[in-house]
């Protein structure tokens, strides 16, 4: 037996190539231990097999944004710091058609974008590629948010063009909101940069009880049909 090494050094060795060489072959997914894919380059192996899969290349992975259905309910969906744990509880969506395999490095310092409110679902953004950082953290807000507010009561009279003027409530004034009823029960709310507790407010401004929401619209980028606690890559062609 031989002292345990990592995987990125011994198979450097093997190769008689670099160690980055070797550690991006383990992160592209193209070798195996002992019949297994290992994706760590610092997974420690002593005297295993360890193959090169064939039509491997040592290239480095793209930085990526992962569009992901949250559930409400997630305690740990408020902190952003939570990404890669979010992300792991989470299952890839069986039918994007972003033609890219899932790798371990796919999930390594994501941003978390946008973050929900615990009691809130829908579209949720991670992303590594700085210019998607940059156009959805930019503090200015220019981005619409659609959202689904599911509500209890009888709103005041003219309260939806009243939203839309923008309306003070609690000693603040509300960001202003393009309203409007998508059932008995359910209004379709447009706005911008909204912070935590705005859309609960507005709600409460025209005489509503909000009981749930449900982000459906980031931009031009719609949740569509993602499934609840699933994920997919953004498009190569999606912009927000």
């Amino acid at each position: 037996m031989t002292d345990p090494i990592r995987l990125s050094k011994r198979l450097a060795e093997q190769l008689g190539c670099s160690r980055r060489e070797a550690e991006l072959y383990i992160e592209g997914g193209w070798v195996r231990v002992d019949g297994e894919v290992i994706e760590a380059p610092y997974h420690k192996v002593g005297d295993q097999r360890i193959e090169l899969l064939p039509g491997a290349t040592a290239a480095e992975l793209p930085p990526v944004t992962l569009l992901f259905h949250k559930p409400s309910g997630d305690p740990t969906a408020a902190d952003p710091a939570n990404a890669q744990l979010q992300l792991a509880k989470a299952s890839h969506w069986g039918s994007d058609d972003a033609r890219l395999t899932p790798r371990e490095r796919h999930f390594a310092r994501q941003t978390a974008l946008m973050p929900l409110e615990q009691d809130a679902s829908g579209l949720v953004v991670f992303s590594q590629q700085r210019e998607i950082i940059r156009a959805l953290d930019d503090p200015r807000g220019k981005l619409e948010q659609e959202y689904v507010v599911k509500v209890q009561g009888e709103p005041e009279d003219g309260g939806l063009a009243l939203l839309a003027k923008g309306i003070g409530h609690r000693g603040r004034v509300l960001p202003k909101a393009k309203a409007s009823w998508q059932n008995e029960t359910r209004l379709r709310m447009v706005l911008k940069a909204p912070q935590a507790g705005d859309l609960q407010q507005l709600c409460e401004a025209i005489g509503l009880k909000m009981v749930g929401c449900k982000r459906i619209r980031i931009g031009r980028l719609s949740m569509a049909k993602l499934p609840v606690g699933q994920w997919r890559f953004l498009g190569e062609h999606e912009r927000f």
